[in-house]
């Protein structure tokens, strides 16, 4: 039910010309990204070492290039929560960590939504070979048909 939604807010954020940045990751990854990560429960802020409805920790905020939201300093203390929980800045956050780490994780001659989902769940510097966590597969998997998402 919140995909949907994620889907509307995506469409609207990537059609509005705010992103400026390579864009990799597609709307449909980003809302089974979502999906597998937390359900896209857009109400939990922070639980343990992850933040918001990608569930991203502050080491995979730092290697995206610390975004942060109305012109906070990065290294403000609650820079990270307040991205993380953000939808834009997460989103910000996502679309830099995949510029920097994009790669065919799964070795099938091409790097796609598949690809991200690992990258975003088991982090980028030594994915070649791994699988998607369980139950996030199974979560990421159901949202990929549910949306239609196959990659030419």
């Amino acid at each position: 039910m919140y995909i949907c939604g994620l889907l509307v807010f995506l469409a609207c954020y990537f059609t509005s010309g705010v992103l400026t940045q390579d864009i990799p990751v597609s709307q449909q990854c980003l809302g089974c990204i979502c999906e597998a990560a937390s359900s896209c429960n857009i109400t939990e802020h922070c639980s343990g070492k992850v933040c918001g409805p990608f569930s991203i920790t502050m080491e995979y905020w730092t290697d995206s290039g610390k975004p942060t939201i109305n012109g906070e300093s990065p290294n403000s203390s609650k820079a990270f929560a307040n991205c993380a929980s953000d939808k834009y800045c997460s989103i910000l956050s996502i679309q830099g960590y995949m510029n920097k780490f994009q790669q065919d994780c799964d070795e099938d001659g091409e790097i796609d939504c598949d690809d991200f989902t690992i990258i975003h769940l088991n982090g980028g510097y030594h994915c070649k070979g791994l699988r998607m966590p369980e139950p996030y597969g199974k979560l990421y998997r159901k949202c990929k048909k549910r949306v239609g998402l196959f990659e030419l």
